[in-house]
């Protein structure tokens, strides 16, 4: 609501002096933020602090330094229900922002972003829980700071039911880690035991720590110490929900050893025990740490349990296997935007005369430790038999960690984006092309073996990574190689292909496998400069299903964001997830995996997932599917102030793809930004639709497909289609991208629509004019101008000229005729012509 103006102001006074006198009303709910603690990541001046934004006074202000990002925080003391923020601005407003809740102070949640506001008096209402809120500016509206007369926090602390201290030990058992150990006879897990005649001690020197992980975030209530003869003096007792980022919860100084018991208010799923100072000349020594929760209040998510009812889990002696396949295939073949959505899981074993066809939104998986656990002597088969013989629309399906010997000696793998062909064992060849060889555009192959020969042939273009192939036929257009033993030499002067010899960084996508009778996710290693199958000794790390919350159709946006604060990883089982509030990925090394293209929705405008600037989350298999309602950005990796230094442990995004319009009206103004440094995207496909249901220039106006603003950021397998604006915009430094498939939007209405800076189209693919280093290989933008075939576009590619910046093997093509390109890149490259669609070729540039 903004301010009224004066006239209404005035207008509404005079009729006030015609009523009757009324009851007087009651006085104006106080803000919860009123009178409480605030600080600031800066203030102006020492008189504008943070505090004169929760005074109740609207002739004092707090304001930021001039410069983005900023933010103000208030300590509600407490945890509430919080339903309303009012946000009175002085001149020096916020243009973007947002409001976020924590229960620790260093944990945040979004629970409202603003973008484009005007100033005045910003109320918005809001649903969360938290101690903490704050306002975290992005960008300013003026060439001032942020200035908040008044920081209004409203809500309800009453909802949270009393708490009692269970008098049971929850850290005993716990997995335990220490800073160190005196011996082996002394581990961190002896003071977690329950026996008090065993005992954990450090070494001798400070700082040390000893610390449990209860399994999932609770609430703390009381820490028991039973110390050994050598003591801490001064420690810290602390809790965190990641094992990363702590909050002491109490302090103390003049420890005497012995049996002592301390009230403690906060929550964790991590208790570590810092001791800063001995009162001996040994180390710290416990004999038992008892950690006890509160009773009551809201029970935590329970990780593990089944998968749900679209996961079909089969093993080799499974009555009427095939007729399984053949139901889902029947219902599943041309079923392109329905809400369907399967996950076939095949124990190891071996598997006769199976033929597994997969139409849309269905995946097959083995779920052995490697891909020869589970063996096809069959196929998977993919055609296009629903489509008349073209198989440019076999979207969404994938194939996955298995071992096929194909019956006639060929698999047939014709799809198009989105379906991706990952840790297979191919004994035979391949053919990428459907029956009677029509139309096909796709593909992706990453971390296979194909015994025999793969064959495009009317495959328009396809990204092969870190694999094996026996050979390699013909191909249409722009066939990319990376780390492909067997891969066909360069040749994108005369022909389609661009091989490199390695893939610089590469980390395959993590998998659910069976270790015996119990389900794990198996999370794979970083490589770098890899060649080559990573099987059968891949490295990583397995994760046991209970550290999962395994998300099931019909879960609560609240439900999964409580479950990542509590440590929990995601494992999205089939289904379509409409969501109210964005889920926030927080925890480094959280991974949120999809099964079956599962599907999420942002509702009302939201952005469905944010992640936070932290090491090592792994994004991998899912859909998201743009609401009606304009999201500002579907997937953001990373806050605009990210700048931390992710090289050793980068997040990777894998086989996630968006979609806006088809499946009805969609609108978001980005699909994917990427803030975070050293972020690898490894395969995806950002699709504004031009097919489908909600389909219009406006209807599912999405304005960007990927920006990307972090550095040192690699793209293999980059799929980006139909952007109202730029496909690709890069303003990060050091970025790379292996290979690129585009079209433009078919549905330009004319070139009027499409022109800006004197220029007729956005560039496909375009980097910032002030970024000083970029390399790309193997890409290629196609126009198909529908709605204006007279439309020439300026260019495919758009890029600065530095020597920092090289561009190799890149290619632009006029489909049928239907619009044109004047150049390549920049104002270098032959036009294209005619509908003869013949691709207009530039090597390498500068």
């Amino acid at each position: 609501m903004k301010l009224r103006t004066l006239g209404v102001a005035l207008a509404a006074m005079a009729a006030l002096i015609t009523l009757p006198l009324q009851t007087p009303a009651a006085a104006a709910e106080t803000p919860l933020s009123q009178g409480k603690t605030a600080t600031s990541s800066s203030d102006e001046n020492a008189g504008t602090p943070a505090a004169g934004a929760v005074d109740g006074n609207t002739a004092t202000r707090w304001s930021s330094a001039a410069s983005d990002t900023q933010w103000l925080q208030v300590d509600l003391g407490t945890s509430a229900s919080l339903t309303k923020v009012v946000l009175n601005w002085e001149t020096a407003y916020g243009k973007d922002y947002r409001i976020q809740t924590s229960q620790d102070g260093s944990n945040w949640t979004d629970i409202k972003t603003v973008t484009g506001g005007d100033g005045g008096v910003d109320t918005l209402d809001v649903s969360g829980q938290g101690r903490y809120v704050r306002m975290y500016g992005v960008h300013r509206a003026t060439q001032y700071g942020y200035s908040l007369w008044e920081f209004q926090v409203y809500g309800d602390t009453s909802t949270t039911p009393p708490t009692t201290c269970d008098p049971a030990n929850a850290a005993q058992g716990g997995q335990a880690s220490a800073s160190s150990t005196e011996n082996a006879g002394t581990p961190a897990s002896a003071a977690f035991d329950g026996n008090t005649g065993t005992r954990w001690s450090s070494q001798a020197s400070d700082p040390q720590w000893v610390q449990v992980d209860l399994g999932s975030v609770r609430d703390l209530c009381k820490v028991d110490l039973n110390w050994e003869t050598a003591y801490g003096k001064a420690f810290q007792i602390q809790a965190s929900t990641d094992g990363q980022n702590w909050t002491t919860l109490k302090t103390v100084t003049d420890g005497t050893g012995g049996t002592a018991s301390y009230d403690v208010s906060g929550q964790g799923r991590y208790v570590r025990i810092y001791g800063t100072t001995r009162a001996t000349g040994y180390g710290y020594s416990l004999w038992e740490v008892a950690v006890h929760t509160g009773s009551g209040g809201t029970p935590p998510v329970q990780g593990g349990g089944d998968l749900g009812p679209n996961v079909i889990v089969v093993d080799p002696s499974t009555p009427n296997l095939q007729q399984q396949f053949d139901q889902v295939f029947a219902q599943q073949e041309s079923n392109q935007f329905g809400s369907g959505r399967y996950q076939f899981l095949l124990k190891p074993g071996t598997y006769n005369g199976i033929n597994a066809q997969l139409g849309f939104y269905t995946s097959i998986s083995g779920l052995g430790l490697n891909p020869d656990d589970t063996h096809i002597n069959g196929d998977i088969t993919v055609d296009a038999g629903w489509f008349n013989g073209n198989a440019t629309q076999n979207f969404w399906r994938s194939a996955e960690n298995l071992a096929i010997t194909p019956s006639n000696g060929t698999d047939r793998w014709a799809v198009a984006q989105a379906a991706p062909f990952r840790r297979v064992h191919v004994q035979g060849g391949l053919n990428l092309a459907p029956a009677g060889y029509g139309w096909a555009s796709g593909g992706y192959i990453a971390d296979s073996k194909i015994d025999g020969t793969v064959g495009p042939y009317s495959q328009q273009q396809w990204y092969t990574r870190d694999s094996s192939v026996g050979g390699w036929t013909n191909g249409v257009w722009n066939m990319t190689f990376t780390g492909v033993q067997g891969a066909p030499a360069t040749n994108f002067d005369t022909g389609p292909y661009t091989t490199l010899d390695t893939t610089p960084v590469s980390r395959e996508k993590p998998y659910l496998y069976l270790d015996g009778s119990a389900y794990k996710v198996f999370v794979p290693a970083k490589r770098t400069n890899a060649r080559g199958v990573s099987w059968p000794n891949t490295a990583g790390t397995s994760i046991p299903l209970d550290q999962f919350y395994v998300v099931k159709p019909g879960a609560t946006a609240a439900t999964i964001n409580a479950a990542l604060a509590q440590g929990l990883n995601l494992l999205f089982t089939p289904g379509v997830y409409h969501l109210d509030q964005t889920i926030n990925v927080t925890r480094a090394n959280t991974v949120v995996l999809g099964l079956g293209l599962a599907t999420i929705v942002p509702d009302g405008g939201i952005d469905a997932m944010h992640v936070a600037d932290v090491d090592g989350v792994r994004l991998a298999g899912f859909l998201i599917d743009a609401g009606r309602v304009n999201s500002d950005t579907l997937l953001q990796i990373g806050p605009a102030d990210a700048s931390a230094d992710h090289s050793a442990n980068p997040t990777t995004m894998q086989d996630v793809f968006v979609r806006i319009g088809g499946a009805g009206p969609g609108l978001a103004t980005n699909s994917v930004v990427v803030n975070s440094d050293d972020v690898v995207i490894d395969h995806t496909w950002l699709w504004r639709a031009d097919h489908g249901d909600g389909v219009g220039w406006d209807t599912n106006r999405a304005d960007y497909g990927l920006r990307v603003n972090g550095d040192d950021v690699l793209a293999t397998g980059l799929f980006v289609e139909h952007f109202n604006k730029y496909d690709v915009l890069w303003n990060g430094e050091r970025g790379r991208t292996i290979f690129f498939q585009n079209e433009k939007a078919y549905d330009a209405p004319n070139a009027a629509a499409i022109t800006h800076d004197g220029i007729v189209g956005y560039a496909a693919y375009k980097v910032a004019d002030s970024v000083g280093v970029h390399e790309a290989w193997g890409l290629g933008s196609y126009c198909n101008y529908t709605a204006d075939p007279s439309i020439v576009q300026a260019h495919g590619f758009q890029v600065p000229v530095k020597s920092g910046i090289k561009m190799h093997d890149i290619l632009v093509i006029s489909l049928g005729g239907k619009g044109q390109y004047a150049h390549v890149i920049n104002d270098t490259g032959a036009p294209t012509s005619g509908t003869d669609t013949v691709p207009s070729k530039v090597t390498q540039f500068p």
